[in-house]
Order: C-alpha cells, then sequence, then structure tokens
C-alpha cells in the first residue's frame, strides 16, 4: 500500500500526481514477459482486504490495509497520515505482545475487520512527509547485496507475492513516462543505473572531482557503441532533481552526443521488498521491469536487459539483470584504468542479434567476453 507524494514535475520527470486507483483494484492486467505467454498476473486474484480504525492525538483515522501488506507497509500508511516517522511509531493493541518485524505480513496476524489500535508518536515536520525518504539512498550505498540467480525460488516467491504484485499496477497506474527521445521500431532495451554503475556518485555530490572525473571510464564510447541496436532507459534510486543534476553534468542530456536516452525513471515506481541473506530477513528496493513493459509493450523480457552494480534490484526479473562492479574511489590509478565499459558494450553487441535474451545466463557476461576473438 502507498501514498505517492505530490511532487512540482519536470518536464522531463516521470508523473506520478495522477488520480491513484483503488489499491484493490485490478483494472490494469499486466502483460506477459514474452508475446504470447499469460501472465501470472493477469489471474482473477481477489485480495482479502481488512477495514481497520486508529486513534493518535485524541483522532480516530479510518485505514484499509492487504492481507500481503507488511508491517512495513502499514508503517508507510501511518506516516504519510500522521507525519509520525516509523521510528517514533508505537503501535499499541494491534496485536498482543511486541509488534512484529516490519516483513511480518498482516494476513498472519488474525486481524478481523473493525479492529482498533492506538498510534503513540511525535510527528515531524510536513516538508519531510515523503514516505520513501524512510529508505532513500541507503540501498544505494548498502554493501549487503542478494543473487538471485543463484536462488531461483527466492525470485519466483518475489514474483507471485500478490503484494508485489499489486504493487507493480499501482505503480503502473500511477506512473506517466515523459519520452525525451522516440523509441525506435525493433530496437531492444537497456534499462541502465547511474550511481556506481556508470558514476562515481561520492566525489560528484561533495564537489570533490570534476563531473567529467567521475564518469566511469569511456562512458560515452559504450552509449553511442551500443545505441545503434538499444534504446536507453535511465532508472535511478534517487530523487529528480539529482538524477537530472548528474546526467547534465555528465553531458548525456542536452549536449551533442551521438546517443539519444529515450527516458528517465526515479525511485518513485520502485518499492520495497523483503529478501533472505545469511539466514535473516531484510529489505530493499526494486526495479520492476513489468511496469515498462506495461507502457511499452513491444519490451518484454526476451529483448530487455538491465545493467546495475546491485544484484538484489533484480529480484524481480532475475533473467533480465547484468551485474556490473561497483565503480568507487574514481581518482585512483586503479580506477581510470577501468575498461568495464568496453567489455559491457562487446557484450551487448555480441547478443543484440539474439531472439530471446532470456535463454542467457547473463552473470557470465565477463567469461563470453573473454572468448571472444580480438576486435
Amino acid at each position: 500500500m502507498t501514498h505517492a507524494p505530490t511532487t512540482d514535475q519536470h518536464p522531463l520527470q516521470s508523473s506520478s500526481n495522477v488520480p491513484a486507483v483503488a489499491l484493490g483494484s485490478s483494472s490494469f492486467c499486466t502483460v506477459a514477459e514474452t508475446p504470447g505467454e499469460v501472465s501470472d498476473d493477469c489471474a482473477d486474484v481477489v485480495e482479502k482486504w481488512l477495514a481497520l480504525s486508529f486513534t493518535w492525538s485524541g483522532k480516530s483515522f479510518p485505514l484499509d490495509i492487504a492481507d500481503s501488506d507488511r508491517i512495513f507497509d502499514l508503517k508507510v500508511v501511518l506516516f504519510s497520515m500522521t507525519d509520525v516517522p516509523p521510528e517514533r511509531q508505537k503501535i499499541l493493541g494491534l496485536v498482543k505482545g511486541k509488534l512484529p518485524p516490519d516483513d511480518e505480513r498482516i494476513g498472519n496476524l488474525g486481524l478481523v475487520s473493525g479492529k482498533k489500535f492506538t498510534l503513540v508518536g511525535t510527528p515531524q515536520g510536513r516538508e519531510l512527509k515523503d514516505p520513501n525518504q524512510m529508505e532513500l539512498l541507503s540501498d544505494v550505498v548498502n554493501d549487503l547485496d542478494v543473487d538471485f540467480t543463484a536462488n531461483p525460488a527466492a525470485a519466483e516467491s518475489h514474483k507471485n507475492d500478490q503484494r508485489n504484485i499489486r504493487k507493480i499496477r499501482e505503480a503502473t497506474e500511477k506512473l506517466k513516462i515523459n519520452l525525451i527521445h522516440p523509441l525506435r521500431e525493433g530496437k531492444r532495451l537497456l534499462v541502465l543505473d547511474i550511481d556506481y554503475t556508470i558514476l562515481d556518485t561520492k566525489p560528484l555530490t561533495s564537489g570533490a572531482l570534476p563531473p567529467a572525473e567521475c564518469a566511469r571510464p569511456r562512458l560515452h564510447e559504450f552509449l553511442t557503441a551500443i545505441y545503434p541496436f538499444y534504446d536507453i532507459c535511465i532508472w535511478s534510486q534517487t530523487s529528480w532533481i539529482w538524477i537530472e543534476t548528474k546526467l547534465i553534468e555528465l553531458g548525456m542530456l542536452g549536449g551533442s552526443q551521438s546517443y539519444q536516452i529515450s527516458f528517465v525513471l526515479d525511485k518513485t515506481p520502485m518499492f520495497t521488498v523483503f529478501s533472505q541473506r545469511d539466514g535473516k530477513s531484510y529489505s530493499h528496493h526494486v526495479k520492476p521491469l513489468r511496469i515498462i513493459w506495461n507502457h511499452f509493450p513491444q519490451f518484454n523480457g526476451k529483448n530487455t536487459i538491465h545493467v546495475d552494480d546491485l544484484g538484489r534490484n533484480f529480484a524481480l526479473n532475475p533473467k533480465q539483470g547484468l551485474k556490473i562492479s561497483a565503480f568507487k574511489d574514481a581518482h585512483t590509478p586503479r580506477a581510470m584504468a577501468d575498461r568495464e565499459l568496453d567489455d559491457l558494450a562487446r557484450y551487448l553487441l555480441h547478443i543484440a542479434t539474439i531472439d530471446d535474451m532470456q535463454t542467457l545466463n547473463h552473470k557470465d557476461w565477463k567469461r563470453i567476453v573473454r572468448a571472444l576473438p580480438p576486435h
């Protein structure tokens, strides 16, 4: 359950301030990953919803939540309704004893409609109301990662989770993608991360280095090489003001490059899932490609590749994910000698004519590049 904040929209940015549909709606049936398939997302699955109420600061509030939601989602909704951030929330009377951890499903609590509880907590200023701020940016630099290609069962669990299916539907309905450059017929789609994938973010945001020296070596050569075969989407887990600044300072937008960025996505369509690492549960964001496919049906699992330095972003689409090594310490000789993008360009060109890229294991991309004849 999400409550998207209303923000001033930049001409290039995706808009989320359109009328939201009822969260239980199935009016938007998501497309299959490949043409001719029937998507699990289109099944007529009816979620169970609970009508709860809570009191806070002497007032009563209604709250609807699904069985498939988590304690985490409940806290996010309470934050959006009261300005009380999750770390300050005391939820009393919802369950007996201590409140379960954030990853616990609401359906496991044995609640019934009409249940009442009390929220205790001091609100923060309205200027910090964005629920996404409770988890922004921490994922960008968090070293914990998960390889979902090594655990197909976990990836399948995420894909079939009714909460995740609903969140994809909600994000699809709320998102308006404004094309910067027209999509071209017959091209593949490259979804490309920014932070620590093509850019050492730390010295750029601190001003320690000029923008050109923060870019991963041969960035523009890489994009120029693959552009004849791939339309390019930039998807970054940051806010619009930062994405626009980075792309302009890097010369990727508004310049005279031999490639074009088709569209850009920020953190807005992303949502949190709960994964296991070393036997412990932890939360992280995901970039669900199906949101893009719902908007542009010419793209699907066969012709999309997602390059990122964080494998956990592939949780819902592990077959499309290619993990690249993180680019850091841009000022060092080792970083300046980095040629990861040259190798990545060779790989993307090598697979550009393959009919179904889902048949590939992108985890082997470096081994495949090493086996290619010298160019």
